[in-house]
């Protein structure tokens, strides 16, 4: 299985992004969303692959053939969410409005202080989970990422706020497992997206919009090996600074059985890709995994 989304070349420039992110914090919100129709149109005619991995899922997420303005509704939508990842991450929250949805089974969890996996994929803002510290100070979270893809915007986020780099577990570092095992025995959740399949990953096939696709099976087995309960995530972006939160709980625990491994891990990727599927329908917009999630071509 090969990891597509691993050899897509990074788009954009390290002083393109520090230029919009200077923009943001010290001309405003507005002049920043008027740079997004520019950068739109400059990806949409410049990034080929990108484009056909956003036609082949909106016509399949719409339910008819998707044309050049649903793809480029589509790259202005995930270029929004890059933007407001600039005020998240340095703190400025009071300018988001949110509609919450399961936010009170979220909560009940964190109340009873166990640690808790967070799953999520690349459907939405992953970081808009982070202002449910907003609403409860209980709320720690840690996230499992891969630092290495998107440098450049990983790096401006780092240099925006000092902390966040404190939140971040890195995949592939020799000690992850034992942090992760740490901030789960300390009740923090832990995020993890489960939908991109990198390199040597352990991988299963789930029926994803009536057809076969390859989903990492580490997040399950994750969960199982360290019992942890896991609650689904999506923050899924309704455009202008609007978010909607969605909270549900996915399993108390995910039990894998020694005679049953490979039907117990089908089972429960499966389950991941059904939810996702019904989120990714809600806002098809938000889908951002801009390569051949198939394996088609």
């Amino acid at each position: 299985m090969t990891a597509r989304w691993t050899h897509q070349s990074e788009r954009g420039s390290r002083p393109l992004v520090l230029l919009i992110g200077w923009i943001s914090l010290n001309i405003g919100h507005w002049a920043a969303r008027l740079l997004l129709y520019p950068i739109t149109a400059y990806f949409f005619l410049t990034a080929r692959e990108q484009r056909r991995a956003s036609r082949q899922f909106l016509t399949r997420a719409l339910g008819h053939k998707a044309r050049w303005w649903h793809v480029a509704r589509h790259f202005h939508c995930f270029s929004g969410t890059i933007l407001d990842r600039v005020y998240l991450v340095a703190g400025d929250h009071r300018r988001f409005e949110l509609q919450m949805h399961g936010v009170d089974v979220a909560l009940e969890h964190v109340a009873t202080g166990r640690g808790h996996i967070l799953l999520g994929a690349h459907l939405g803002s992953f970081e808009v989970m982070r202002m449910l510290a907003m609403i409860n100070d209980r709320v720690r979270v840690k996230v499992l990422m891969h630092e290495d893809h998107n440098a450049t915007i990983t790096k401006m986020i780092y240099s925006l706020n000092a902390h966040f780099s404190e939140s971040i577990i890195p995949i592939g570092g020799i000690d992850a497992l034992l942090q992760v095992k740490e901030s789960l025995e300390r009740g923090e959740l832990v995020g993890i997206l489960g939908d991109r399949v990198a390199e040597n990953d352990k991988t299963v096939q789930c029926r994803f919009f009536e057809r076969e696709a390859t989903f990492p099976s580490g997040p399950v087995l994750l969960a199982s090996m360290l019992k942890a309960p896991v609650l689904l995530f999506f923050g899924l972006y309704l455009g202008n600074k609007r978010y909607a939160l969605h909270f549900e709980l996915f399993a108390d625990e995910i039990e894998i059985g020694r005679d049953s491994r490979p039907e117990d891990i089908q089972l429960w990727a499966q389950r991941y890709a059904e939810r996702l599927e019904h989120y990714a329908r809600l806002a098809p917009y938000n889908w951002f995994n801009f390569y051949d999630f198939w394996g088609e071509n």
